[in-house]
């Protein structure tokens, strides 16, 4: 008996567990990708397990229970895999409908922010006090625009057409406008690089493509010329090109994070050794820079093991993209694809040089709520597609 045939009246072994007989072959629950959930749940466990090592050692010293904030990130982390499991419970195709309204929630919330509810930290003004959790609604409007880009690329038929790139761009655009002002520059980079990537799977013409990119190249050139930028993000740029410039300031945090990455060799220092992140002259340690910790603490090896994690998630993420029978399920499994992927290569990067330093966290790995369940909301819509690719 093949594979995807009807089972009757015994029991098969599928993806390494025992699943009754009288489930349909077709049957979503069937067809759960185990490598990417293993992918996931990996990348989860060592994100939890930095965030104490680079976390113990300050909280120790300011008083508080060592335990502390990995307590929130396990805590974050179960919310984020029942938001997944939700996610995968119904049809994904039902994001055709409710698409737009998650897009508007996010724009909304994105204008409260902005208003005297927002709560403002180190001169940005992101997130939304709930109380007991600080709700980072930008974040969440990742997976708006997501939805609502393959949406509009996948109603069309043939390629899509400058009205259509246009379309795509105007609705990232409001919430680019929105995520600028809190200021949050490296969400906005999300943004632009996940429409770009669905425009691209979507089969956008070259010429138009080059013409998008021609008009952006000219828009940066134009903002860093009227002195749109407020000076700390002109001075990150200008630290990313010559970060030798001023060692004290501008250049400061790159050249910590790489003393602190190069200081780890091919072993590491140990889990909770490391001057560079326990003494913390690499600030942002547990969210931005949590890298630096992962390279200081383990080493090249540490380092090459979180990165095969990763490129496992991805590879299988873009396996999904290509099974999925229908353009919008392979328009979302690509944005999610693009989106962890920009996340992962924008954060490392930055800790060694090749990227500027933008405030993007780690998928997985980094502190913080928002990010985390986000990252597997979106890891649920890909399960989701990958299990109703028959049905």
């Amino acid at each position: 008996m093949g594979l995807y045939e009807p089972a009757v009246g015994r029991v098969e072994r599928i993806g390494g567990s025992r699943i009754g007989s009288f489930v349909s072959a077709k049957a979503p629950i069937r067809h759960v990708d185990v490598t990417l959930l293993f992918a996931a749940f990996a990348l989860t466990a060592y994100g939890n397990l930095m965030v104490y090592a680079a976390s113990r050692t300050r909280l120790v010293a300011d008083g508080l229970p060592e335990r502390f904030l990995v307590n929130r990130q396990l805590l974050f982390s179960a919310v984020g895999i029942g938001v997944m499991v939700l996610l995968t419970s119904f049809s994904y195709r039902r994001l055709k409908a409710w698409g737009p309204l998650v897009y508007l929630a996010g724009a909304g919330a994105l204008v409260v922010v902005l208003t005297g509810i927002g709560t403002s930290v180190a001169g940005a003004q992101r997130w939304i006090n709930l109380g007991f959790f600080q709700f980072q609604p930008s974040e969440f409007m990742k997976l708006g625009v997501l939805v609502v880009v393959a949406l509009i690329l996948a109603d069309r038929q043939g390629y899509p057409t400058w009205t259509d790139a246009m379309r795509v761009l105007f609705l990232v655009g409001i919430p680019s406008v929105l995520i600028y002002l809190q200021p949050d520059l490296g969400t906005l980079l999300v943004l632009i690089a996940v429409a770009a990537g669905a425009l691209v799977v979507a089969g956008l013409r070259a010429r138009v493509l080059l013409v998008i990119v021609a008009i952006a190249a000219v828009s940066v050139f134009g903002i860093l010329q009227l002195g749109v930028l407020k000076d700390y993000q002109v001075a990150r740029l200008t630290a990313f090109l010559d970060p030798s410039q001023d060692l004290q300031r501008t250049g400061y945090n790159l050249n910590q994070a790489r003393i602190g990455i190069g200081s780890g060799q091919l072993m590491g220092k140990g889990l909770f050794s490391g001057s560079q992140t326990n003494l913390e002259f690499v600030p942002e340690v547990r969210t931005d820079f949590i890298f630096v910790a992962v390279g200081e603490k383990l080493g090249f090896v540490g380092a090459v093991a979180l990165l095969g994690l990763f490129a496992l998630f991805l590879w299988r993420g873009i396996r999904i993209a290509m099974l999925s029978k229908e353009l919008f399920g392979t328009l979302l499994a690509a944005g999610v694809v693009t989106m962890i992927g920009f996340q992962m290569f924008i954060n490392i990067g930055m800790t060694l040089g090749v990227s500027p330093i933008t405030g993007i966290p780690l998928p997985f790995v980094s502190f913080g709520g928002s990010s985390l369940i986000t990252t597997f909301a979106a890891t649920g819509i890909l399960l989701n597609i990958h299990m109703r690719r028959f049905v």
